[in-house]
C-alpha cells in the first residue's frame, strides 16, 4: 500500500539528513539536534537521538568472530492517522560494522608480511544506515517494527594486529575500494517506551544483510548485526507545549 507524508515532513528530515552527512561529525550530530530538536518535533512527528552497542559478523569468512562496537545517530516516528503505528526512519551516522579475528594475508611487504604472520585482522567497515521500519506500539509500551535497511559505505579498512618481539604492532590496510558501496538488507525490531509511553525508548534491533560486501569472487559474504539501543527525544516538550499554546490561540481562549 502507499503511504503519503506531508511535504514539510519530509523537507525536516531532509535538512537534517543533509547536515549530518555533510559535517560528519558525532560532536555535530548531537549539537544540531540540541538545537533544532524543539523545532523537528510536532504532535505526528517525534525526533530524538538514538545509540548504543552493535554485535556484528560477516558470513562465509574463515574464523570471523563477533566484533563489538557502538552506534550513535537520530531518528524519527512519523504517526500515521492510528497512532498505534509509525513510520521509523532516521539515520545511524556512527556504525561500524565487520568482524574480528580473521586470518592475515600478504601485504606485498616482506618486512610487515614476517612482522604480522603471527597475528590477525580485524575488519572494520564504517556506513551511514538508514533504517525505514513500519512500527506499532501496543497499549503496554511495549512496540515491535520491520522494514529494511540502507547503508552509505564511508569508510573500510582491515587492522592488522600482532606481537612481534614484545611489542604490540597494528598496521590498517584500506579496503574501500574492495567494498560495495551500498549495503541493504532487512531490519526487525522490539523495544519498550519508558515514563508510560513518553520517556526513552529502549530497544533491540536485528539487521540481515542481502547485497554481498565485497566486490569480484567473493560473493557471499554478507552482513549481520544485533543493535541494542537506547533512545531519547529531543525538544519534545517544548514541542508539545508551543502545540498547545498554539491550538488555544485557535481555540480563542489564550489572547495572542
Amino acid at each position: 500500500f502507499w503511504i503519503i507524508i506531508n511535504f514539510d515532513i519530509m523537507k525536516k528530515f531532509l535538512f537534517v539528513v543533509a547536515l549530518v552527512l555533510y559535517v560528519q561529525s558525532i560532536h555535530s550530530q548531537v549539537l544540531i539536534s540540541l538545537i533544532f530538536g524543539d523545532k523537528l518535533n510536532s504532535p505526528n512527528i517525534e525526533f530524538g537521538l538514538e545509540g548504543g552497542a552493535n554485535f556484528s559478523n560477516i558470513t562465509n569468512l574463515e574464523s570471523a568472530k563477533n566484533r563489538t562496537d557502538f552506534n550513535l545517530g537520530f531518528y524519527f516516528d512519523f504517526l500515521l492517522k492510528n497512532p498505534s503505528w509509525a513510520i521509523n526512519t532516521g539515520v545511524i551516522v556512527k556504525s561500524t560494522l565487520g568482524a574480528n579475528g580473521l586470518p592475515v594475508y600478504s601485504l606485498n611487504n616482506a618486512e610487515l608480511d614476517n612482522a604480522f604472520a603471527s597475528g590477525h585482522v580485524d575488519r572494520k567497515i564504517g556506513y551511514f544506515n538508514v533504517p525505514i521500519m513500519l512500527k506499532y506500539k501496543f497499549e503496554n509500551n511495549i512496540y515491535i517494527k520491520a522494514g529494511t535497511q540502507l547503508g552509505l559505505l564511508s569508510k573500510a579498512y582491515d587492522e592488522f594486529k600482532s606481537d612481534f618481539e614484545g611489542e604490540d604492532l597494528i598496521y590498517k590496510n584500506k579496503i574501500r575500494d574492495q567494498i560495495h558501496v551500498i549495503d541493504a538488507g532487512l531490519a526487525i525490531g522490539a523495544g519498550y517506551r519508558l515514563m508510560g509511553g513518553n520517556g526513552m525508548n529502549i530497544g533491540i534491533n536485528y539487521y540481515y544483510g542481502l547485497v554481498p560486501i565485497m566486490k569480484g569472487d567473493e560473493p557471499n559474504q554478507y552482513h549481520r548485526s544485533l543493535y541494542i539501543t537506547a533512545g531519547i527525544p529531543i525538544g519534545k516538550g517544548k514541542a508539545e507545549k508551543k502545540a498547545a499554546e498554539k491550538k488555544a490561540i485557535e481555540n480563542g481562549t489564550v489572547s495572542k
